[in-house]
């Protein structure tokens, strides 16, 4: 076992800094910190859990590499291109066509496919209130890239999918988006956003414990107060954490609804 895992995790860094060819400056502008000091300190300690994804993105490096696990420092993913230029070097990002696709069409190595899950209306007895539960259902399926996971901490193996409804988010996640939920991440960390199974029906929320409980915040807070829950209320509403958010994205109408 390594008794230094923060020295360690420093050498990898700067061995996958120097290997880009970027500058400690160069990496601050790229990553939009706002100065190299974050950098600096990454040579001594190693990169902070919460950005280690996206700086081994920035890298093409692998993420657990870049954190000392006993790991190749690139596979065939991250092989495929070179770290990102510095100005003038050549242009960060290349545009390339789009390829359309169906169900039909065969994945690529690094795509998976993800679940979706959907709030469903349960068949009642007569007289009955019908109810609502949130499952996975059959049949739809999205592609997504095991890079782009991976880069957010996420095993495949618990990606799953869903349409936001409602504007309690807007403009941050449009009503119609589709989100991608981690169900392997359900503790709560304070500031995130999580997907819940609220008695039957799928919320979107930011979510910070409390000494009694959990606060339900939204984006949208100008038209949706803050939500309080005990523990008493979450067990008889129940309230149940699905996972969360890791990615989100929405089709933009030409005559869609202002954003501001």
């Amino acid at each position: 076992m390594n008794k230094h895992p923060q020295h360690l995790k420093g050498q990898r860094f700067r061995q996958a800094l120097e290997d880009s060819g970027l500058s400690g400056a160069e990496l601050a502008r790229l990553l939009d910190l706002e100065n190299d000091q974050n950098v600096t300190n990454w040579k001594a300690r190693g990169v902070p859990a919460y950005m280690a994804g996206q700086v081994a993105m920035t890298l093409a490096v692998e993420r657990e590499w870049l954190e000392g696990k006993d790991v190749p420092m690139r596979n065939s993913n991250t092989a495929r291109g070179s770290a990102p230029k510095a100005a003038n070097d050549s242009p960060l990002y290349v545009l390339e066509p789009m390829a359309p696709w169906d169900s039909h069409t065969p994945l690529e190595e690094d795509e998976v496919e993800l679940r979706l899950y959907k709030e469903v209306e349960l068949s009642s007895g007569p007289g009955k209130v019908a109810r609502t539960e949130v499952q996975e259902i059959t049949g739809p399926k999205l592609r997504f890239s095991r890079a782009t996971m991976r880069s957010c901490g996420v095993d495949p193996s618990n990606a799953v999918f869903a349409t936001n409804s409602g504007n309690s988010n807007h403009p941050l996640i449009l009503s119609g988006a589709t989100v991608g939920i981690d169900k392997g991440m359900t503790r709560i960390i304070d500031g995130e956003i999580y997907a819940i199974d609220h008695d039957g029906h799928f919320r979107i929320k930011f979510l910070q414990r409390t000494p009694n409980g959990v606060k339900m915040r939204s984006f949208n807070s100008d038209e949706y107060a803050d939500e309080d829950y005990d523990f008493d209320q979450i067990m008889a509403q129940r309230v149940v954490i699905l996972g969360r958010i890791f990615w989100w994205s929405s089709i933009r109408p030409l005559k869609g609804p202002s954003l501001i």
